[in-house]
């Protein structure tokens, strides 16, 4: 019986992070005296990498003229320290999980956050044992759109594309699918419906309990 695995996005996929992501951005908003932002532009903001966010922030806040370097290094030191403070999962993401790896399922993470914190925040929501592999977007030399992270999570497991999928809440992620010759299910309840534009992945899920289903359903698993 062939291996199948699916690749998982983090952020507006199996975690809701923007609270934790806002309090950090406006802790470094406030250190360069400038107002706040809100949890939904912030989710605006996310899915390409930790440094866009910051850049992002700044410039909505009028504060484009900050050192971004400095600005970047400053927002990772105090999103690291409570990374997993106000971050949950979605709705039926342990169960989801577990019931996926249950049919033999393997699970990967690929996202754009900083491996570290990534593994900082599976670690504090009791989530990283399910994963065999996990790659942030500081892990290799490339990064999601690019399909070098699912292709090096494939290899790591030992499953050919074609029996694979990722999981994503982003255009990055159905990029990479695409190009990486995996399927691509869309998370429909994450932070980047906005940005799907006229992409169209294999499935969509309006929420996470429909995963184990639409897997099955996709690779014949039972």
């Amino acid at each position: 019986m062939k291996r199948t695995a699916l690749l998982f996005d983090l952020d507006g996929t199996l975690v809701d992070s923007v609270p934790d992501l806002a309090a950090a951005a406006n802790r470094l908003l406030a250190e360069l005296g400038r107002p706040p932002l809100g949890e939904a532009e912030i989710a605006a903001m996310v899915g390409d990498g930790v440094a866009k966010l910051v850049e992002r922030a700044l410039a909505a806040r009028q504060a484009g003229n900050a050192a971004l370097a400095p600005a970047i290094a400053r927002f990772t030191a105090l999103y690291a320290a409570d990374a997993a403070t106000l971050t949950r999962p979605y709705p039926g993401v342990p169960e989801g999980l577990a019931a996926l790896a249950e049919a033999g399922v393997a699970l990967a993470i690929c996202t754009n956050k900083l491996e570290q914190v990534t593994r900082r925040v599976l670690d504090g929501l009791g989530l990283a044992h399910y994963f065999a592999v996990v790659l942030g977007g500081d892990s290799l030399p490339a990064r999601k759109p690019d399909p070098a992270p699912l292709l090096a999570a494939l290899e790591r497991l030992g499953v050919a594309p074609a029996d694979a999928a990722m999981v994503g809440d982003h255009r990055n992620d159905m990029l990479a699918a695409e190009r990486a010759g995996v399927a691509a299910v869309f998370a429909r309840y994450g932070y980047g419906l906005a940005t799907l534009g006229e992409l169209r992945p294999d499935a969509m899920i309006d929420r996470f309990a429909d995963l184990p289903l639409v897997i099955g359903e996709m690779f014949g698993l039972e």
